[in-house]
């Protein structure tokens, strides 16, 4: 069933989306390619929900699997586009019974397609420029993957020490309850412990 579609023009784009896979479902995007040959990267990271981990299905136009990993928190993939047509990215939660996953994506796609130059042009400088535009959106991708990774990181840590919290608090309550319990025991013992030593007396 089709509930997103994404389409790419043939300039670069970036698009980055949350989105929630309930629990023994499916959720599939569609992103249109343009022109073979076209660049398209993908990645993806679980952000919150069981163990951090989710099935991810990737097909071509014709329904070829290009890419397929399960139960896996972060996948990152590039490849060259070699048909025309939609691309179909789907999460399967199937693994999971009760527990919803929050899944946080980014598809971009680059094209060999360059903005023509008016004439006269330097060559020399326009390469130069070319070579520092491309060093730095390669430098800003890779930040940007670190920072996806290190938010995963910071939500799947925050997961546990929640977990962990709700843990204690239980076993506390647990505890207390059972220091409680033994408490009015040893009170109601003692109690017929006096009125069994009366009796005696009497």
């Amino acid at each position: 069933m089709r509930l997103f579609a994404l389409a790419l023009a043939t300039v670069a784009s970036a698009i980055p989306l949350t989105v929630k896979v309930p629990a023994s479902e499916v959720r599939c995007f569609y992103g249109e390619v343009f022109e073979s040959g076209t660049k398209v990267g993908f990645s993806y990271s679980v952000q919150s929900g069981g163990a951090f981990d989710i099935d991810f299905t990737l097909k071509d136009p014709n329904q070829n699997v290009l890419f397929e990993r399960n139960k896996e928190s972060y996948g990152e993939y590039l490849f060259s586009a070699r048909h025309i047509g939609e691309y179909q990215f789907c999460f399967s939660n199937d693994m999971s019974t009760f527990t919803d996953k929050m899944v946080e994506f980014e598809l971009n796609m680059d094209s060999d397609l360059k903005a023509s130059l008016p004439e006269p042009v330097d060559t020399a400088n326009t390469d130069s420029v070319e070579h520092s535009i491309s060093v730095l959106e390669e430098r800003v991708s890779v930040m940007l993957r670190n920072l996806q990774y290190y938010k995963t990181r910071n939500n799947r840590n925050e997961s546990t020490v929640k977990s962990t919290e709700s843990r204690i608090f239980y076993f506390s309550m647990f505890g207390l309850s059972l220091m409680v319990g033994m408490g009015l025991l040893q009170v109601v013992i003692v109690q017929l412990f006096f009125q069994g030593s009366r009796k005696q007396l009497v």
